[in-house]
């Protein structure tokens, strides 16, 4: 039963206050998720921006193009520095993701770390060997472009 942490870092060519207004509105999450997953937030009305307490539902396609639910709820938030999602319901055992921006001289630094726990024991150990590292470097890699390209 494996315990897991994945970091990731990013400059951004993009001010605090704009990286901050785009990773904060919660329906951006999807211009930065590859189209294969097919992620769509089944929440109504959701607001454009993020407050601690929220609870945010998606459908989502991590894996071989099966959908699942995924609820997610904003645990901690600090506007302009960053905020903490954490599942509530979904494929993980464990999902604490967090997202910290902080300016640069060129910019902003956006640094995500997820620390995550797959389900199954050690079944989910070797998935993660085998599939989750390698799904959360690409979705990441995905991410960084499609910022790149919005900023």
């Amino acid at each position: 039963m494996g315990f897991y942490q994945f970091k990731k870092t990013q400059e951004i060519n993009a001010s605090l206050e704009e990286v901050w207004n785009f990773i904060a509105n919660p329906t951006n999450l999807k211009k930065i998720t590859p189209d294969y997953m097919g992620f769509d937030i089944t929440s109504a009305d959701i607001p454009t921006t993020m407050y601690a307490g929220m609870i945010i539902s998606y459908k989502v396609s991590p894996l071989l193009g099966i959908k699942t639910t995924w609820v997610t709820e904003i645990t901690h938030l600090k506007e302009n520095s960053y905020f903490v999602d954490e599942q509530r319901v979904g494929p993980y055992k464990i999902w604490h993701h967090q997202h910290i921006i902080e300016s640069r001289s060129n910019g902003t630094l956006m640094t995500d770390i997820v620390s995550y726990q797959p389900p199954l024991g050690f079944l989910g150990s070797i998935a993660n060997e085998l599939i989750i590292k390698a799904k959360l470097n690409e979705i990441f890699d995905y991410r960084t472009k499609a910022l790149y390209e919005i900023f």
